[in-house]
């Protein structure tokens, strides 16, 4: 890495510096204390890791994959995992770290973990020792970042992860109901890691090893800095600043799809915001990780538990999720407008060898509790397992255009053989009874492998679906759809009638989980209630909805604080009072007595009278069951009753 003023450091070998020596217990953790730390015989730490999560040593927790990558080239790294931040101790029981301080909010944004669609507080947090709620500060990033500087100064402090990922530029925050400027600049960090952050991470570890002052770490690609006047890059594209964006939302919707066009590690720009005395500059997004330096990454030495220390409280929730789970893959090129998946983990799909997959169900077999059920054998999107396209290893993602949205590209990869070759393997393992697939699937991409795609999906129904299967329509109205970036709700009526025609043929009785999400920007009342009569049509009604939540950087995000779709400049309604979110969510379960007037409300002002008998037919249709497997409020339906066979009995031509 070359660093301004302060020479060169050689780029991480990925091959390790000496790796962690034997251990069992609790020594088989990372150092929480002072104590792990002498059973190490450490005198100080490398690096301390400040984490708004509980520390569970498991790849899917943030915290303990940086940590183990970290200690596998050498470094000692020591967590303080939801440190009370109205106090020293917790930061300082471990000392001061010779090298710096990593600091990251946790696998969620603070203020989505603690608050609701609706603002209100949850009840539990999975990522706190018994679901313990209240610890973890609000804007955990910046109070974490305020007691570093004032208990060491001027130590080198790097944050990063999803909250300070999606927050590196001036950014609306939906809690507060305001722009914010980029949590580089409020929280007085010395660098910003975005995305996935193992490149970087190795890199700025090394040139600080090196002795490099981090003021001179300036080229690392998926970092972002403040900058003078006299640090900016070379070449660069510059976004409107924090100043024009705080006074005008179309200036912000720029900026939003300006930065969106350069999220490309091979042709992505260098960007400069400037914020009032400081600019704040994002390098180039880091390069994928090869299919090797995936597969170092996720056999590292995790114990798969959480840290002892949370035994008592009855352990951290969020583990149960994943325990006997296998990220197969990372990266979705889907790029729907509410999800910020792809602009945190990329477009390129990084995916994991079979052989390290299956290394690491074997050790799933070997661990306390396993039944003989591996959960998910997946990623963000299940049956993205390689990129999209061959071009995108070498010239990266087509800039404006997208792999499936509004029309799949030509060149777009179809094929599902490796995902199903794959999951073969994993249940020959010994000691497998089943694997399923609970990633969300898009049925879409799967309808577009004319070759194999319904091979694949017989194959999963019969060996891989555990009585239901996620997709994810989100929405029936076109309009909403388009604003989503989702493909024709046409699709999933065929995709409907392939899989009832499977399961039919299989003779298994297994249902569909469709996910929906309620006001979205675009979504009115109108669309409102043609999702509702696509629910009625499905029988379907569910239990639970989805509202949308405007989190940072997401494109339904910028529509949802401008108004303004930014592409293509268009004005989009949408819904911001808690009323109108509520006719939404009544809409979409009609079936529900509780909602009865609100829905005839909103019937009413929709000039939709019609639907009453569709949507409000009483209490025969309750008891019913289909394809969905929803009966009166969205439950598990106990027997077969009515079926509507035209909606699911033919299979789409081609497949």
């Amino acid at each position: 890495m070359d660093s301004r003023g302060g020479g060169s450091v050689s780029r991480s070998s990925w091959g390790g510096r000496g790796g962690r020596p034997s251990l069992t217990g609790r020594t088989a953790f990372l150092p929480v204390t002072r104590g792990d730390m002498d059973a190490r015989g450490w005198d100080a730490l490398d690096f301390l890791f400040v984490s708004g999560d509980a520390y569970v040593d498991h790849p899917s927790f943030a915290a303990a994959l940086i940590c183990r990558l970290l200690e596998r080239e050498g470094y000692r790294v020591g967590i303080a995992a939801q440190p009370d931040w109205r106090r020293d101790d917790d930061f300082l029981v471990m000392g001061r770290p010779r090298l710096g301080v990593l600091v990251g909010a946790g696998n969620l944004d603070s203020m989505l973990g603690k608050l609701t669609a609706a603002k209100k507080v949850r009840g539990t947090d999975a990522y706190s020792p018994g679901g313990r709620r209240g610890l973890r500060p609000d804007r955990a990033t910046l109070v974490y970042c305020q007691c570093v500087r004032r208990l060491w100064g001027d130590i080198p402090l790097i944050i990063g992860g999803i909250e300070a990922s999606l927050r590196r530029f001036a950014h609306y925050d939906y809690w507060s109901d305001a722009l914010r400027r980029s949590i580089l600049v409020d929280s007085q960090a010395d660098l910003l890691v975005y995305g996935m952050g193992e490149r970087p991470i190795l890199e700025i570890a090394g040139a600080l090893a090196a002795g490099v002052p981090i003021g001179a770490v300036r080229s690392v690609r998926g970092t972002c800095y403040a900058a003078g006047a006299d640090e900016l890059p070379e070449t660069f594209l510059e976004l409107p600043s924090w100043m024009e964006v705080a006074e005008d939302k179309r200036r912000f919707a720029e900026a939003y799809r300006l930065a969106s066009l350069e999220q490309d590690p091979i042709w992505g720009k260098a960007l400069v915001q400037r914020h009032e005395k400081k600019a704040v500059v994002q390098l180039p997004p880091a390069s994928p990780l090869s299919e090797g330096e995936m597969d170092r990454v996720y056999d590292l030495p995790y114990a798969r538990a959480w840290h002892p220390m949370y035994d008592a409280a009855g352990g951290v929730p969020a583990l149960s999720e994943v325990k006997f789970s296998v990220t197969s893959h990372r990266g979705c090129f889907g790029s729907c407008a509410f999800c910020a998946i792809h602009a945190h983990q990329g477009r390129i799909i990084q995916a994991r060898s079979h052989e390290s997959i299956l290394r690491e169900v074997r050790i799933l077999t070997t661990l306390p509790g396993f039944k003989g059920y591996i959960h998910d054998v997946g990623g963000p999107t299940a049956n993205f397992r390689h990129p999209s396209c061959s071009c995108q290893v070498d010239r990266g993602a087509c800039k404006g255009r997208e792999c499936l949205f509004p029309t799949p590209c030509r060149n777009l990869d179809t094929s599902h053989a490796d995902y199903l070759e794959l999951l073969r393997k994993c249940r020959a393992v010994p000691g497998v009874k089943k694997v399923f697939v609970r990633s969300g699937l898009r049925y879409d991409y799967l309808l577009l492998d004319v070759q194999g795609g319904r091979a694949f999906l017989e194959e999963l129904c019969a060996h891989h679906v555990s009585g239901q299967l996620k997709v994810a329509p989100e929405h029936a109205s076109p309009a909403v759809l388009k604003r989503m970036r989702k493909g024709d709700i046409g699709q999933y009526r065929k995709f409907m009638a392939l899989y009832a025609a499977v399961n039919e043929r299989l003779g298994k009785r297994q249902y569909l989980v469709p996910y929906f999400m309620t006001s979205h920007p675009g979504s009115g009342l109108k669309e409102s209630v043609e999702l509702a009569e696509f629910a009625a049509e499905l029988d379907f009604c569910p239990e639970q909805v989805q509202d949308f939540i405007p989190t940072p950087g997401s494109l339904a995000t910028c529509m949802y604080y401008t108004g303004i779709d930014p592409f293509t400049r268009e004005k989009i309604f949408v819904p911001r009072t808690e009323g109108e979110r509520r006719d939404q969510r009544a809409l979409l379960q009609h079936r529900m007595p509780r909602h009865r007037e609100r829905v005839l409300e909103a019937l009413k002002r929709a000039g939709r009278m019609d639907c009453v008998k569709n949507l409000l037919p009483g209490a025969e249709r309750q008891g019913s069951r289909n394809l969905h497997g929803a009966r009166g409020g969205g439950e598990p339906a106990r027997r077969e009753g009515r079926r509507r066979r035209s909606a699911h009995s033919r299979p789409p031509s081609g497949m």
